[in-house]
């Protein structure tokens, strides 16, 4: 039987989180429009920093987060235009954190597909009524 679209990116977004170097959490996120990949990102340091999975480093932990890695969403945001963002769907591995829900909400997407779901500490996505929000989970972690 033929994947649905969802589900497809979706895929791929749990094979872009294969290449997360944060032990903690393996995200990925995918930018689609118009059904097709405009971008990827996974949850990472920045560009020439060390990472977390880098045994003389590590995780930069404060109040439970790590602080060393940037997040899949706004790797994937960084990657892509303004214009190609703009009505365009994400795919998450998991749902965004409230800071990265504030970044999805400015940037123009008009939809946010997830596969794991929790409940963060804020929910912006509840004040921007004009983003979609689809949970291809069945039950919440």
């Amino acid at each position: 039987m033929r994947k649905d679209w969802d589900n497809y990116f979706m895929d791929i977004a749990f094979q872009v989180s294969e290449r997360s170097t944060c032990p903690r959490l393996h995200v990925g996120a995918v930018l689609v429009r118009d059904k097709r990949l405009k971008g990827t990102g996974y949850n990472g340091s920045p560009k020439g920093l060390p990472h977390c999975d880098d045994e003389e480093h590590g995780c930069y932990i404060k109040n439970n987060h790590c602080l060393r890695t940037i997040h899949a969403e706004v790797n994937c945001l960084l990657e892509v235009s303004p214009e190609e963002r703009m009505g365009a769907t994400l795919y998450v591995t998991h749902t965004p954190c409230p800071e990265c829900q504030k970044l999805i909400i400015t940037s123009g997407i008009s939809r946010v597909v997830f596969a794991k779901e929790y409940t963060p500490e804020i929910n912006w996505f509840k004040y921007a009524n004009w983003i979609e929000l689809v949970s291809l989970s069945p039950t919440k972690e």
